[in-house]
């Protein structure tokens, strides 16, 4: 599977159109259950709105995808938002539209670019992250190279997540899979080929856009 974008977190956002106050609340989602438990859970907090629209695409290959109206005029407001996602190239997100009625009726078009309008501004605020394949692996010195270890990872594109004390001082680091053979010849010849490589293995990372 490629790299793919989504949000982190969630975020919240609002405007005032006609009147009519808009607030957009989007977050990662990973499947179905997560997406439908984070469009309830919005619906609950705005429980008094006259609308809660909701669109999303819970799955890393931009299949699986669901939208609503919420009883805004068909096509107005779910089917906005979910191309505005699709638009961005992100997926495993969900975004809800939460509209109190200010009095003033907007027209069809006028939804649709409220709605899809509403999205576009939450995104544009969103912490945006690529999910890319990582590289994890072990890497074990005697005390005497530690130092020279921490220097290598300190001047490398990687990650250190853990360090353990024990026969050895052994390095748990995370990288880019790209970078895996480089990252680790490097480390070699800095130790001078005294470093044990283990527990090696790949996943999928959410790296800052």
């Amino acid at each position: 599977m490629s790299n793919y974008l989504s949000v982190c977190g969630q975020c919240v956002t609002q405007k005032v159109i006609e009147k009519s106050r808009f607030i957009t609340t989007s977050a990662h989602v990973e499947g179905e259950e997560q997406a439908k438990a984070f469009v309830a859970s919005v619906a609950k907090r705005y429980s008094d709105a006259t609308h809660n629209c909701y669109a999303y695409i819970c799955d890393a290959a931009g299949n699986f995808l669901r939208f609503s109206d919420d009883g805004e005029p068909q096509g107005t407001a779910g089917m906005p938002m979910l191309e505005v996602l699709k638009a961005k190239k992100l997926v495993q997100t969900a975004v809800v539209v939460t509209r109190y009625f200010g009095g003033i009726k907007l027209g069809a078009g006028g939804l649709v670019r409220a709605y899809s309008g509403s999205v576009a501004l939450n995104l544009q605020q969103a912490k945006l992250v690529c999910y890319a394949q990582c590289a994890r692996a072990e890497y074990t010195v005697d005390y005497a190279l530690a130092d020279a270890a921490r220097r290598y990872i300190s001047q490398s594109d990687c990650t250190l997540t853990d360090t353990r004390y024990e026969s050895g001082v052994t390095f748990v680091v995370a990288v880019r899979a790209e970078n895996e053979t480089a990252f680790e010849g490097g480390m070699i010849n800095a130790l001078n080929g005294r470093v044990i490589i283990s527990a090696k293995r790949r996943y999928y990372f959410p790296f800052e856009v």
